[in-house]
């Protein structure tokens, strides 16, 4: 509906490399989408949290001038690392969200 009315996309998916991939999928495939947020490369999952991790082919997220480009695999272009997800969901996780705070300590996002 958003290409009908000349509405451009800037979809904001930071929950991981599958929602990223995903998110890229429908990008590729819609000509008004102008720009896609993510998490990588932002390090605020924690010790060995960096999501790409989660991944047999994290370079499928490099970015090259300024993009991401497509691959020829198969649906999301992703491969998971089965043996990485069993590992870090053996022992959980204590993730809270960041606050981030300005020189002064007023916080910079709610």
């Amino acid at each position: 509906m958003a290409e009908a009315y000349d509405i451009a996309l800037a979809p904001h998916y930071p929950l991981g490399p599958i929602s990223l991939a995903s998110a890229l999928q429908r990008d590729f495939s819609c000509p008004n989408a102008i720009i896609q947020e993510s998490s990588i490369g932002i390090h605020y999952n924690g010790e060995g949290m960096y999501l790409p991790d989660y991944l047999l082919n994290p370079e499928i997220f490099d970015i090259t001038d300024g993009y991401i480009g497509r691959t020829e695999l198969p649906g999301i272009d992703i491969l998971i690392n089965e043996e990485k997800v069993r590992e870090m969901s053996a022992s959980g996780h204590n993730w809270k969200n960041p606050v981030w705070r300005n020189t002064d300590g007023s916080i910079t996002e709610w």
